[in-house]
């Protein structure tokens, strides 16, 4: 079986870092990517689909120290759909689906390059 996710696109803003209980070291953020087509009477059209994206430990904080809002980045990684329910509305249960990355590369001018890490 296969589990696996590549995206190219724009980070919509600052990645954000945090520490887990035990320690590690975890950056979320969220990417933009674009498909673009023209429709039967010519005209063009574009959807912007946003994923969330989680990094962990060494990958974490090299995400942190060097994406930030309008980065341009390549994300390989797994999906993982996570739930959790409503503090304030029993009864409601949340999803979101992200990648946890296991290869991020920063394609701006400047970055740091190509990153793998641990899951």
């Amino acid at each position: 079986m296969v589990n696996k996710a590549i995206i190219v696109g724009w980070l919509g803003g600052e990645p954000e870092a945090r520490f887990t209980q035990a320690g590690k070291a975890v950056t979320t953020f969220r990417v933009a990517t674009d498909r673009r087509w023209k429709d039967s009477d010519g005209q063009a059209n574009k959807d912007t689909e946003w994923h969330s994206v989680v990094a962990w430990e060494r990958l974490a904080e090299l995400c942190n120290q060097f994406l930030k809002k309008g980065s341009l980045v390549y994300v390989e990684g797994r999906l993982q759909t996570r739930s959790w329910d409503d503090k304030e509305h029993e009864g409601v249960k949340h999803f979101r689906t992200e990648i946890v990355a296991s290869e991020v590369k920063f394609l701006d001018r400047g970055g740091a390059g190509d990153t793998e890490g641990e899951e």
